[in-house]
């Protein structure tokens, strides 16, 4: 089924990314926090709840920096923390068990290790580093 996604990138002072580290079917990889846009929802609204959602922290969403197509579209949406704790969040990935979609660890990444760790999609990846590397502040 095709499902419209947005995500968020979250950099901490310029140096750090918030990523969601998955542990599945033996595989460990790296994505962008964010999830399916619901009826009714902009993809900025989608990424500000799914930003709630995964990692526990309210955000300002700024612009749209990657648009994917993979069984829908996928928006990159930069954002901004307000408030929150990060590592708090109590999306249905953290509380309900029986999902059985493996493990979602949510964590700060080091910008200069987007290279060398498997992060997907990796063109945003790429991108992420090419914006911070220029220090464009958001």
């Amino acid at each position: 089924m095709m499902r419209n996604r947005s995500a968020v990138v979250i950099v901490e002072g310029g140096s750090k990314v918030a990523l969601i580290k998955r542990i599945r079917d033996g595989s460990v990889y790296y994505v962008f926090p964010g999830g399916g846009i619901e009826g009714g929802e902009t993809p900025e609204e989608a990424a500000r709840r799914e930003a709630f959602e995964e990692l526990g922290l309210k955000v300002k969403v700024g612009e749209c920096i990657a648009e994917v197509d993979f069984d829908g579209t996928h928006y990159f949406f930069l954002a901004k923390t307000i408030s929150g704790t990060f590592g708090s969040g109590q999306g249905e990935e953290y509380i309900d068990s029986e999902r059985d979609r493996g493990k979602y660890i949510p964590m700060w990444v080091d910008m200069d290790r987007l290279s060398s760790i498997d992060v997907r999609p990796k063109a945003v990846a790429v991108k992420v580093q090419d914006l911070f590397s220029q220090d464009m502040q958001f």
